[in-house]
């Protein structure tokens, strides 16, 4: 289905260019990365999807925060892996000289839909996994703006994976347990 060789060089690559950082519950972020992976393997398997568009999927799954959280940059990502991994990475980074998170998430779903569904099923693979616990310090707001970031991201990237958008629509849903009614 994909390349274990080339799985393996992508997550050395990230597992050592994310070094030391740690996820909300101060876990390696490599826990998040293969997380996010994981949905994606997933779902190329239940798509049927063929070994190169499994392996852009997958490959950008393993480093779809790299430019976001790193050094790294999208010509480094683009001198090593080439254009396909390197501009689906950067679709799926936030611009942050953009003001507000609202119009970083536009900007990167705009992006994001100029790319193959192969790279857009990444983003609905890592907020199912970002809809877990949310962190003790968020506001009941900071809660509800989540979850309706993740319905918009929903909308727009549905139709790339059938099988994702189910699980990110139950997501969503299961993820209301957690916003308290005022």
């Amino acid at each position: 289905m994909f390349s274990q060789d080339n799985y393996t060089e992508i997550l050395e690559f990230a597992t050592l260019a994310h070094g030391e950082q740690k996820t909300p519950k101060e876990l390696p972020y490599l826990f998040h990365i293969t997380c996010v992976a994981m949905e994606v393997i997933n779902a190329c398997e239940k798509s049927k999807l063929d070994e190169k568009k499994a392996d852009l999927a997958i490959s950008c799954a393993l480093l779809h925060d790299i430019i976001e959280d790193t050094k790294i940059t999208y010509d480094e990502l683009y001198v090593k892996f080439g254009p396909l991994i390197a501009d689906g990475v950067e679709a799926l980074t936030k611009n942050k000289t953009l003001t507000s998170k609202q119009e970083q998430m536009r900007d990167s779903i705009e992006r994001l839909l100029t790319q193959p569904y192969e790279i857009q099923i990444v983003k609905l693979a890592d907020r199912i996994v970002n809809l877990a616990i949310p962190p003790k310090h968020w506001s009941n707001e900071k809660i509800k703006d989540y979850q309706k970031e993740a319905s918009f991201i929903l909308s727009c990237l549905g139709n790339s994976n059938i099988y994702l958008a189910k699980r990110l629509e139950k997501k969503i849903e299961e993820y209301k347990k957690y916003i308290k009614n005022d």
